[in-house]
């Protein structure tokens, strides 16, 4: 186990230290340059096998797991919903235990049900990290947040930071609300009213129903897209409505700090909840979100892979 890190999972930031986050992000921003060398590979994880369960569609999570195992020498094998026997009826758990025979080092899953991850740790003996379960949370996007965060604006603490979209169905939201504020900033969450969940000023953040005030002063602007696959375009009276009122656009944009950055994770609704003036414009830096992503899963998977030595920093 590495010093600063003593978690045997990966399931979600709440349970997560402060010095265990700093850990994590320190150690992505060593692997981050490693995307800029000829050979673009470390032996890290040399004979360590790590399984990617996507029971749920993912591009830019799945890719970028896939590629930071390989980036660490480690053997990649890849399911995905339509090529798993979930589409005959096998329930989680029966897949849980037949991957369990294969003796695999780390499953990373993705799955629509709350609570999948932390149901695979209970069954198998590998360490389990959760890409996303339901609208639960997904500690990985939080962590390249916290990480992009970090290298534009050189601190978390003290930060004001604003999440704005469909908070109730956002395991990005969550996982940020609880990484962020463990690092200490301040959170704003932003929505129409149908999509705030109810108490989610209890997990420590305050809450809006308009966009305006909660940009006031921002320093980093997050926004998110309505959750469609769960059903969230029945709370509002349709996407142009939305876009009208709690669209992010240079003119709102303006009310947050003039050195504010934006960010989503991904995939983008242009016109919708984001301008495509702002997600393309120079305080957009959602590209660099997905370019950490790589570095800061990269960091994961060593740390729960029980990766040896630190001779990659000079290869």
């Amino acid at each position: 186990m590495t010093k600063g890190f003593t978690q045997r999972h990966l399931l979600g930031m709440e349970t997560l230290s402060r010095e265990e986050i700093t850990t994590i992000l320190d150690l992505g921003e060593r692997f981050l340059e490693i995307a800029d060398r000829p050979i673009k590979k470390v032996p890290t994880l040399r004979g360590k096998t790590v399984i990617n369960l996507f029971l749920e569609p993912s591009t830019r999570t799945r890719t970028s797991f896939e590629i930071a195992a390989k980036r660490l020498s480690a053997d990649g094998i890849n399911f995905t919903a339509s090529s798993s026997s979930t589409v005959k009826g096998e329930t989680l758990i029966d897949t849980a235990m037949n991957l369990d025979a294969m003796n695999p080092d780390i499953v990373v899953i993705r799955h629509a049900q709350a609570g999948s991850a932390l149901l695979l740790s209970q069954r198998i003996r590998a360490a389990i990290i959760n890409a996303g379960d339901g609208a639960h949370e997904h500690p990985t996007q939080a962590l390249l947040d916290a990480s992009t965060i970090r290298a534009h604006k050189k601190r978390i603490e003290g930060l004001t930071v604003v999440i704005c979209g469909d908070i109730d169905h956002s395991r990005v939201a969550r996982s940020n609300i609880f990484a962020l504020r463990t690092l200490g900033a301040r959170v704003r969450v932003a929505g129409p009213r149908s999509l705030l969940p109810i108490g989610v000023e209890n997990l420590g953040c305050e809450a809006y129903d308009r966009i305006e005030p909660a940009l006031e002063g921002a320093d980093v602007v997050m926004m998110l897209r309505i959750q469609m696959e769960r059903k969230a375009g029945s709370r509002f009276p349709n996407t142009r409505e939305y876009a009208r009122y709690f669209g992010l656009n240079p003119r709102r944009l303006a009310l947050a700090k003039p050195d504010a950055i934006v960010m989503h994770p991904g995939p983008m609704n242009r016109g919708v909840e984001i301008d495509p003036g702002v997600a393309d414009g120079p305080s957009s830096v959602i590209l660099d979100q997905v370019s950490r992503g790589v570095a800061v899963r990269m960091a994961v998977l060593y740390l729960l892979g029980g990766g040896s030595g630190e001779e990659w920093s000079k290869s």
